[in-house]
């Protein structure tokens, strides 16, 4: 007889490499409104509600093409707005996306 096997209901947490943690910290910081949880030399932790993104230190590889983290905010347009505002490239296709400083694809959702 099988086991029944466990069921995925959620994530933890995002974790992206990143250049610089306080570079990252001040570029996200310029789109978005976070909460800090937890910052050390080489990791940060910003909540997302009951999960969080950890930014890690030691981006090495190419930029992301199709693999991406989407974000959802409470503010499509404004998110749009500042990427505009900011001279950050939104890439081509159908949804919002744009690539951080360290190639890191990033999609912005609106529920």
């Amino acid at each position: 007889m099988a086991k029944k096997k466990p069921r995925i209901i959620g994530f933890n947490h995002i974790a992206l490499e990143v250049g610089d943690i306080d570079k990252a910290l001040a570029f996200y910081e310029k789109l978005f409104a976070f909460k800090l949880r937890s910052k050390s030399e080489n990791m940060a932790f910003i909540d997302l509600g009951d999960q969080f993104i950890n930014f890690s230190q030691g981006r090495s590889q190419a930029p992301d093409d199709r693999r991406h983290v989407g974000l959802v905010v409470d503010d499509k347009e404004a998110v749009r707005q500042r990427l505009e505002e900011l001279e950050i490239e939104i890439l081509p296709g159908r949804f919002l996306d744009f690539l951080d400083p360290w190639g890191n694809r990033i999609e912005i959702v609106g529920y």
